[in-house]
């Protein structure tokens, strides 16, 4: 290199212009962000960087940081990239936690950059101080303070090198205002390895040939899908293992479109609101293989009954998943990019036409009891799913959909359709309300596709500031309310379990036209089946954002459901 090429290499600049190169050297597009003193120089070099000549970045003015943590997350869940998201200390950064922990739960890869007092001020209860590092190091794969300007190429390429390899998550990185402002030589670096962090685990033979051998030998096996598939690219390694031995499968909620929805051996959803047949045949299958899955609480129901007479094959990068809720019988600790190929070399050909037959039975009886009902009611009220249904007809083939938490993403990840991979944006293991609207807004940045997000009124209301972002930026969002005037997933339970004790469950709404209007967002309210289709189809067609308010029976009931605590094969598919 000339001595030219190793000054501008090294050149004198400072902190936060060098967390401008750092970004860049990352391959960050778009980050999301809000503004505050202790964040100022950064911001101030940012201005760079986002116009003219020197533009790399977009930067995406939320109205709270929550959500920009949401909102990053979608960004990241859409475009299998890392979403990043830039606050200020004190009540900014305690803002994101929440995105954080969803983050974490959910396995989501993000790097959140906060400002902070400068060092001298640490400890002394300064103006908007607070310890992120030791409140995030729970809830985060990695929290740092960068405590100068020297360490700043370093540990920003440590942090996105832990947030999206092995099993991602969040990166949290505290950032004091002095190594902000602080000169400092320029010199990139590349961190592609963390003493003691294994990032991807080896594969071992052995664990395959057992793993295969247990598959060979089953008469009834049975695949439960999880995100794991998607967050390592495996789409077409797990058609071609289940193809080959001839596996029904079903997906957990974040792994629904792992598998296209119309593949023959998809036998739907798992879970506590999932669909019947898969549940049931969970207690029938001789061998169990989840592959990325966690064996969540809502999938497996009553720990001590669960899938009980079978064998269990557990694939995961993460060692820790192992035996943690059910004993494995075989673990392939590995990337299921890599393991799922390995056990398929060594598998046979298989038909499991009878075992895969039985399951229709019950799918059927679930259609007659539930789905019929729910999709295509006679009279009476709008129902959610029936809105989702036609909602997924209309859609353009590989929308995504997002949702928000509680009876609204119930439905809608039941009845939406998913033949394209990444189509699925969800608070799976936080469960948080509002993540929503601003995770449409981060799928919008990650994708030319579709996005439609499903709200209830109440998590609609959780970030309705988000409205401010989707104005200024245009985000073309189609926003389906589905207003029951309810926190209509508790009301379910206290009608169910609480002695139709409606304890604060009821609500009284805004006119959302007015909001709409005002946000300058188009809008139109639906309250009757005959103008339904006709309403999505001017939603779809609209430019830009929309609001489509839906009014929905205020007692709708999501079912099938697996009471809590219960076993998974004791679905209930009427209350």
């Amino acid at each position: 290199m000339s001595q030219t090429g190793i000054s501008m290499l090294r050149d004198k600049i400072t902190g936060a212009k060098a967390l401008m190169r750092a970004l860049q050297a990352e391959g960050v597009k778009t980050i999301f962000g809000y503004p505050g003193g202790a964040i100022m120089p950064v911001y101030d070099a940012l201005y760079d960087y986002t116009r003219g000549e020197k533009k790399c970045f977009d930067h995406i003015l939320v109205r709270h940081e929550q959500g920009a943590t949401h909102a990053a997350e979608g960004y990241a869940r859409v475009s299998g990239e890392v979403g990043v998201a830039l606050v200020t200390s004190g009540p900014g950064a305690t803002n994101t936690l929440t995105g954080v922990a969803d983050a974490m739960m959910d396995s989501t890869p993000m790097v959140v950059i906060a400002g902070q007092v400068a060092i001298g001020a640490l400890g002394t209860d300064a103006f908007q101080e607070v310890d992120l590092v030791g409140v995030a190091q729970p809830i985060s794969k990695w929290s740092y303070q960068i405590r100068h300007a020297e360490d700043i190429a370093w540990a920003v390429s440590r942090a996105f090198y832990i947030a999206r390899s092995g099993r991602p998550g969040p990166v949290v990185l505290d950032f004091p205002r002095n190594a902000q402002v602080e000169e400092v030589e320029w010199e990139p670096k590349k961190v592609d390895f963390v003493r003691s962090y294994v990032a991807s685990p080896k594969l071992k033979e052995e664990a395959v040939r057992e793993a295969a051998a247990l598959i060979n030998n089953a008469k009834r096996p049975l695949a439960l899908v999880g995100q794991g598939v998607e967050l390592g690219n495996a789409q077409e390694e797990l058609r071609a293992f289940l193809e080959k031995a001839d596996i029904p499968a079903g997906r957990t909620m974040l792994g629904l479109s792992a598998l296209p929805s119309d593949h023959p051996l998809n036998v739907g959803m798992l879970g506590m609101h999932g669909n019947y047949a898969v549940n049931l045949k969970e207690q029938e299958c001789d061998v169990l293989i989840a592959i990325g899955m966690r064996f969540s609480d809502r999938v497996t129901g009553n720990l001590k009954t669960y899938a009980k007479q079978a064998k269990v094959i557990h694939l995961d990068i993460d060692r820790s998943e192992i035996d943690k809720n059910v004993k494995t019988d075989v673990a392939v600790v590995a990337d299921c990019k890599e393991s799922l190929p390995a056990i398929t070399a060594l598998l046979n050909k298989n038909s499991h036409q009878e075992w895969r037959e039985s399951f229709k039975v019950l799918d059927e009886k679930e259609r007659e009891k539930v789905i019929e009902p729910a999709i295509h009611p006679k009279q009476g009220p709008l129902l959610m799913g029936e809105v989702v249904n036609a909602v997924a007809e209309q859609a353009p083939k590989g929308t995504v959909l997002v949702t928000d938490v509680g009876q609204n993403q119930l439905f809608a990840t039941r009845y939406f359709k998913y033949p394209a991979k990444r189509s699925i944006c969800t608070s799976g293991g936080l469960g948080t309300m509002g993540y929503g609207m601003p995770a449409a807004i981060g799928a919008t940045f990650a994708t030319d596709r579709t996005v439609v997000c499903f709200m209830g009124d109440g998590g609609f209301q959780m970030n309705i500031q988000e409205l401010g972002t989707i104005m200024e930026q245009q985000s073309p969002v189609k926003m389906i309310l589905l207003n029951n005037n309810y926190l209509g997933n508790v009301r379910q339970w206290q009608d169910m379990f609480w002695m139709r004790r409606k304890s604060f469950t009821k609500m009284m709404n805004p006119c959302y036209e007015q909001i709409a209007k005002g946000y300058g967002i188009a809008y139109e309210a639906v309250t009757d089946r005959k103008d339904l289709a006709a309403a999505i189809d001017k939603m779809l067609a609209t430019k830009g954002p929309y609001i489509l308010e839906c009014a929905i029976k205020e007692e709708d009931n999501v079912l099938p459901m697996t009471p809590p605590g219960m076993n998974v094969d004791e679905m209930m598919l009427e209350v």
